[in-house]
């Protein structure tokens, strides 16, 4: 299988993402990011499989995505990643912290697919 990206991000900061390598020769799964609970997140860890980024906020109107979000994933957990990047430059709709935002998506949504720092 190819590996396949589909972003749906508005905004990605790779600057908050770390490699050993010089940026501009680097593809997606060259990075590491700092999933939300703090921990390194390799994105090489997902390579074979397609995988969705979301940008999510806990107070949007898309919201409710989550639900059919972990659906999703679930559904297709051998072959698909999703990864949520929680954003608050949009409006202010992920104003909490990094333990509120997981709590949020775990208890209201059943969330268990990645999630990033903000």
């Amino acid at each position: 299988m190819k590996n396949f990206i589909l972003s749906v991000l508005a905004y990605f900061n790779f600057s908050s993402a770390t490699s050993a390598q010089n940026t501009s020769d680097m593809n997606f799964f060259d990075f590491i990011i700092t999933d939300i609970n703090g921990k390194d997140l390799k994105l090489d860890t997902f390579k074979g499989k397609y995988v969705l980024c979301v940008n999510v906020a806990s107070k949007c109107g898309y919201t409710k995505q989550y639900a059919q979000l972990q659906q999703l994933a679930d559904q297709y957990k051998d072959k698909l990643t999703i990864i949520g990047f929680p954003c608050n430059q949009f409006g202010w709709q992920e104003p909490g912290s990094e333990t509120e935002i997981l709590s949020f998506c775990q208890k209201n949504y059943g969330v268990t697919f990645p999630l990033s720092k903000r």
